[in-house]
């Protein structure tokens, strides 16, 4: 039976039915075992935990459906009932079914008339002395009597849903019953919300006899039953699918949704769902917003509010955005929670059950409702001191002019953008701030701080704000500031002239800047990086300003200049060994406090360009351990340069693991060129071990990269053209590669060290059978190699070279290759060289040397991952007549790369969580590395780890490698 008092919000059901009992199987099994065991004389308890419309409810109901059938006796109550938090309420409501005389029959005298006497209080009280959360031994005994009893006439199933909103003494005489079952044919079932933290409720959970049944959300197949159940027809996967996205797997929504479907006969399709971002599921809406209104209108205005303020929100903070007092606000949330809308997030908040249903609640809301809820919750958060960050949300949202206090708030906001490296973001701030005609009254600093947003994100707006800043600026430090900005804003529009000319004003209006001003070596280094972005200005400005890199790099500011001119004048070829030691002298003195982090990772890309791609992973190391991957946005760039370093030092794994992290969240077919490189060298580094099928697959996804000038687009160019190589469509090969090379040519990139294209295109003209072409591309990278000692590119074109000639002039060339390549870190281009000596030493008949050269190549090629060199070398390994079993499993030579990057980590000092962090990679793999680390080098463990690797350090210092 069922004992009510009253009615409550909770105890009305959702328009439609309620959810059908699918994918339960194990719920319902066990619950008829439970039912048996009970029948037969025996105790039992379970417990049905989970969020609001996951079932508990419906799974209630089976079981009292079924415990009839079985003849049992069943006594029911919804703790969330109209006075049930008075003192043993529930209790009262549970046991007046138990005795034949009802509340009579109880141990209760009447309950007192409370202060005012204005709300209904159940017929009937204990005659013990009972508070609000306590409750004596004695009436506890008492009241399981009564229990025990009724059990001895019969097996018994005492059934309370919503169990947490009874009340503590009623909570206390469960627990107190449930303790004490040993012997009584009883079955006590809970139903109580996840999130729902009680004590006594714990400690029920937490009994040997208890039972405790999550039910779970449902799968796709299961929304797939549901649905022929419901509307009597099936589904295909894909609205399975989504469908699934859509609630969750929430069976109360999924159930909602296919009767809306149903009624207002719409196809079982798909194309009835999309992105969250865009329409909303068609149906669903409006559904959801009729059953929104049937509540009360505070309820209604509860649900916008904390849609308003998003989820999560004070529940203070939004009681006062409804115009409700704490009490009505409680009251309307756990309405909003009984109707399946809003989830406990087991803090006092509260949040949405699905991001559709904020999305339904806040377009219900007219767009003047919207911005007036959005002027009041920022006043409230302004007013609780919540962070510039979360008010400024709702004030760009409110649409309507700031007020002082408003403006303040954004641009403390923008200013914490712009030092997270989100431009876009500050402007989106500032902006409301600087009406459209108001540059020559507004706040001066307001407009240069606007201005200086806007350099990156629409340059011709900043150039308009600074100019009419500059023209009212008369205080130094802003004056200042605002030259830098329009030189770099100016530059990025092409408009090098005039940015060169603004420098040299900036340099005649300023001799000594005081501290925290821009000097004009930062404005000119701005400047350079600036023209990175616009091809025209590129080529401009090389004509147009000096690259001297004979700075003493002592301050910030000068060694920005050479970082930026360090990196430019490598490209050109324009001497290189000067900008490596200037590169060498910013990543040496520079520091996070005090050098900008994109003139460090300039420093890098010099080092890196130079053909030390040794030196730049250290120095890319160093920027990803100073930068936050989650607020900095500069990391994806040091991640792309960091890979890029990996790849030609044949760090594969690393290489891999950087650009995945890159491009984790990117759709690729819509990639921009701030993806292009890290797309880049991920093609590069599967085709260096050889997964062409893979490499096919990524690149059939990128855009035609032709049409955007941009340089970072020259290196898929150049990745595309291999690819096509691999392929053995070298004609195609070749036309990808010929136009990198002209792009190429026209930012000025003419350094063999800078992209690979000439290698690969040496390659596919020498499968064209176009030998003289090849030593042509060979030829003038060997030439500049040498002149500006670029060891890689030397040992490259050397090998392509070699490539070019006949059997007898062959080996010069590739032993010199080799030479060169000694002294780097770049093992797979050893490897690669090694193993074409190697095979020309088995064309001249040297068998005997011919198999060692192979076998070092072999292993080497084995060591990087390169699967498809290490198959060539094997090959050619069986060629001359040896038996190649495995490649060197003992010592250094044995590590590959991931295992020796993780084993001198591991001798920093640095923990396996922070390793695995660093690499992108579970602490299990971390293990697993150190472990083959420790066998191949014969340790028992970390701490015999550093000496190992400072022996061999020493011992290669010791021989100049």
């Amino acid at each position: 039976m069922t004992a009510a008092h009253g009615s409550s919000p909770r105890d009305r059901r959702p328009e439609g039915p309620g959810p059908e009992l699918v994918e339960r199987e194990r719920e319902l099994a066990l619950i008829a075992r439970l039912l048996r065991s009970t029948a037969a004389g025996e105790p039992a308890l379970v417990v049905f935990e989970g969020p609001d419309g996951i079932g508990k409810t419906t799974l209630m109901n089976a079981l009292m459906t079924q415990a009839r059938e079985l003849r049992l006796r069943v006594v029911h109550t919804r703790a969330g009932q109209t006075g049930h938090r008075l003192p043993l309420s529930t209790t009262h409501a549970l046991l007046a079914g138990l005795s034949t005389d009802g509340s009579a029959g109880l141990p209760l005298t009447a309950w007192p008339s409370p202060p005012g006497g204005a709300t209904a209080r159940p017929q009937g009280l204990l005659r013990y002395d009972v508070g609000a959360t306590s409750v004596s031994f004695s009436v506890l005994a008492e009241l399981h009597e009564v229990v025990r009893r009724a059990a001895m006439a019969g097996p018994l199933v005492i059934a309370v849903d919503d169990v947490e909103e009874a009340d503590p003494a009623s909570l206390r005489f469960l627990a107190h019953t449930a303790r004490r079952m040993t012997g009584l044919p009883v079955l006590l079932a809970l139903a109580r919300s996840s999130g729902a933290h009680v004590a006594s409720l714990n400690e029920v959970a937490a009994l040997p006899l208890c039972h405790v049944l999550r039910p779970r959300p449902l799968t796709g197949a299961g929304i797939g039953l549901l649905t022929r159940r419901l509307v009597g027809t099936g589904a295909d996967s894909a609205f399975q699918e989504s469908a699934l996205a859509a609630t969750n797997g929430n069976p109360l929504m999924v159930t909602r949704l296919l009767t809306a479907l149903r009624e207002e006969e719409l196809p079982l399709t798909a194309t009835h769902f999309t992105s969250m971002d865009e329409d909303d599921v068609l149906a669903f809406r409006p559904r959801a917003l009729r059953l929104l209104h049937r509540q009360p209108r505070t309820t209604v205005q509860a649900a916008r509010a904390l849609a308003v303020l998003g989820d999560g929100a004070a529940p203070e903070t939004s009681a006062r955005l409804a115009h409700l007092d704490s009490t009505a606000f409680v009251g309307s949330v756990l309405v909003l929670s009984s109707i399946g809308f809003v989830t406990s997030n087991g803090d006092g908040t509260w949040s949405f059950a699905h991001a559709l249903l904020r999305k339904a609640v806040l377009g219900d809301m007219s767009g003047e409702e919207l911005a007036s809820a959005h002027r009041r919750a920022a006043r409230l958060l302004h007013d609780s001191g919540a962070s510039a960050a979360d008010v400024a949300e709702h004030l760009r949202r409110a649409a309507t002019a700031p007020e002082p206090w408003a403006r303040t708030v954004l641009r403390e906001a923008a200013r914490d953008a712009m030092l997270r490296s989100s431009p876009d973001r500050a402007v989106e701030l500032l902006r409301p701030c600087v009406p459209e005609g108001s540059e020559d009254t507004c706040d001066l600093a307001l407009l240069v701080e606007l201005g200086v947003a806007e350099t990156r994100v629409d340059p011709a707006a900043s150039v308009r704000h600074l100019t009419a800043a500059l023209k009212r600026a008369s205080r130094p430090g802003l004056r200042l500031t605002a030259f830098g900005a329009l030189t770099e804003a100016l530059t990025r529009r092409g408009q090098v002239a005039h940015a060169v000319a603004l420098l040299a004003r900036y340099r005649s209006d300023v001799t000594a800047p005081s501290s925290g001003v821009a000097s004009p070596h930062l404005l000119e280094a701005q400047m350079l990086l600036a023209a990175s972005a616009n091809r025209a200005a590129y080529t401009e400005l090389l004509e147009t300003v000096t690259f001297d890199v004979s700075l003493p790099g002592e301050t910030a500011e000068e060694r920005a200049l050479l970082a930026a001119r360090a990196v430019i004048s490598v490209c050109r070829l324009d001497r290189v060994a000067e900008s490596v030691a200037a590169a060498r002298t910013v990543a040496d003195r520079a520091s996070s406090t005090t050098d900008a982090m994109p003139f460090r990772c300039a420093a890098g890309l010099a080092l890196l360009y130079a053909d030390l791609p040794h030196e730049a992973e250290r120095v890319y190391r160093q920027l990803l351990e100073d930068t936050d991957p989650l607020t900095d946005r500069i990391h994806p760039s040091l991640l792309a340069f960091s890979a890029m370093a990996h790849q030609r030092l044949g760090g594969l794994d690393e290489a891999l693991r950087a650009t995945a992290a890159v491009l984790r969240d990117v759709d690729v077919p819509r990639a921009t060129v701030h993806q292009a490189l890290p797309l880049a060298v991920r093609l590069h580094t599967l085709l260096d071990r050889g997964d062409v099928a893979e490499a096919s697959l990524l690149e059939a996804q990128i855009p035609d990269p032709v049409q955007d000038e941009a340089w970072q687009w020259n290196e898929v160019l150049c990745a595309r053209g291999r690819l096509h190589l691999a392929k053995d469509d070298p004609k195609r090969a070749l036309a990808h590669l010929e136009e990198c090379e002209r792009r190429e040519a026209q930012w000025r990139r003419v350094s063999p060290a800078v992209s690979p294209w000439w290698y690969w295109a040496g390659r596919a003209h020498l499968a064209l059978g176009d030998r003289r072409a090849a030593r042509a591309l060979a030829e003038e990278a060997v030439g500049h190699a040498r002149a500006a000692h670029l060891p890689c590119a030397l040992g490259s074109g050397l090998g392509l070279w070699a490539e070019t000639v006949d059997d007898d002039e062959r080996l010069p060339l590739l032993e010199e290759a080799e030479q060169v390549l000694a002294d780097t870190g770049a093992a797979l281009l050893r490897a690669r060289v090694r193993v074409a000596r190697g095979q020309m030493l088995h064309r001249l008949g040297y068998n005997k040397a011919a198999r060692e050269v192979l076998r070092q190549g072999w292993e080497e090629a084995y060591t990087v991952g390169s699967r498809s060199l290490h198959r060539v070398a094997h090959r050619a390994l069986l060629a001359t007549g040896a038996r190649p079993r495995r490649p060197v499993s003992r010592g250094l030579g044995a590590l590959t790369h991931s295992e020796a990057q993780v084993a001198r980590l591991a001798a920093d000092g640095r923990s396996n969580a922070w390793i695995a962090e660093r690499l992108f990679v579970t602490q299990r793999t971390v293990e697993v590395h150190l472990t083959s680390v420790y066998r191949k080098l014969g340790l028992s463990g970390r701490r015999e780890l550093r000496d190992a690797l400072e022996s061999a350090d020493a011992g290669t210092a010791a021989h100049g490698t």
